[in-house]
């Protein structure tokens, strides 16, 4: 017997490896000192650019939203999204991204579906200039069923010592600016499936005149990078904390970057909630509460902006054509969330 015949196929794999080396070169910065395919990644820091740099590290996965892309056999979208959900969870510490590794494991290596995963992350990494230095390509028959597979990424940044993050900067006073978010992201995947195609009943390529779109092209929308937005707020300093909001909503999220003496009273209505959240809600006539504590109702990240800088970082992202909203302000208490006003969900 030979490997193959155990299901799997080293020639396939080394044919796919071979374009993923040729997309990851596209991302490659001064800082990366070798190709892909050696056992380790090798990246220099450069001493020049980063005077007292503080790295800053983070992992996490697609979820079930790569359900919906099995279904669509759209692939290339979950790539940009475990990018752009690890480039922000590092920026709400001030860290801008160096690299970049994938995790990707298969029941049955297809070249095409991976070569459309790895196009995605490639893209996004080149456009948040982090470089897609390795990873690991796994095929694993017997544990995914045909056509699906699993994804995670983990991320290295960057910051100087004096910009860091960390929530101890934070003041009863500041005022929170939140720009929005583009749909679900990467979270609440498994309560939205059950809603769309159990709930409801619906096809992947059903029209929603609510949503005007499919549902499976409205579940797709790539999570959003905020790099290109904040860079430069960070670098100047401006900010007293960022809060991305992932799994958990506004009510679990914002509360990780608060010290232990204030809270963020959060003023509902004063952004506009995303139509796919109305529709959900509606579907499972699902509380207020559920939805805050679930989904991140058009808010992606948090800005925490002291009141001196209030103005300045409303006038950059003016300049910019960024959306934001004032929706609340920092308050003394303990870290929480306190919401005052409603939706009309």
């Amino acid at each position: 017997m030979r490997y193959a015949d155990a299901g799997v196929d080293i020639s396939r794999a080394d044919r796919a490896k071979q374009r993923i080396r040729h997309l990851a070169a596209r991302t490659f910065t001064s800082g990366v000192l070798n190709d892909i395919g050696a056992f380790g990644a090798l990246y220099q820091l450069d001493r020049k650019r980063w005077k007292d740099p503080v790295l800053v590290a983070s992992a996490d996965g697609v979820g079930t939203k790569l359900k919906v892309a099995f279904a669509m056999r759209v692939h290339s979208t979950v790539g940009v999204d475990i990018v752009n959900h690890c480039v922000n969870d590092i920026l709400t510490q001030g860290a801008e991204p160096l690299f970049f590794l994938d995790y990707l494991a298969l029941g049955k290596l297809e070249p095409a579906v991976v070569e459309q995963i790895i196009e995605g992350m490639a893209g996004a990494c080149k456009r948040a200039g982090c470089a897609l230095i390795g990873g690991e390509t796994a095929e694993m028959p017997d544990f995914y069923p045909p056509g699906e597979y699993d994804l995670a990424g983990f991320i290295l940044g960057a910051v100087e010592r004096d910009r860091v993050l960390n929530g101890s900067a934070v003041r009863a006073g500041d005022v929170l600016l939140a720009l929005p978010s583009s749909g679900l992201h990467t979270n609440g995947y498994s309560l939205a499936r059950k809603l769309a195609f159990e709930v409801a009943g619906l096809k992947l390529d059903t029209y929603v005149a609510e949503l005007q779109n499919k549902v499976g092209a409205e579940l797709l929308r790539p999570h959003r990078c905020y790099l290109p937005a904040l860079r430069e707020m960070l670098r100047r300093g401006w900010l007293s904390a960022l809060a991305h909001i992932t799994g958990g909503g506004i009510t679990g999220n914002l509360p990780r970057v608060l010290p232990r003496n204030v809270q963020a009273r959060v003023e509902l209505g004063s952004w506009p909630v995303l139509p796919v959240f109305r529709w959900l809600a509606q579907l499972g006539e699902i509380d207020q509460a559920e939805m805050l504590n679930t989904f991140n109702l058009g808010v992606g990240m948090i800005l925490v902006v002291p009141p001196k800088n209030v103005r300045l970082v409303e006038a950059y992202l003016k300049r910019r054509r960024e959306k934001f909203f004032a929706i609340g302000r920092i308050e003394p208490g303990k870290p929480a969330v306190v919401y005052s006003g409603q939706f009309s969900l």
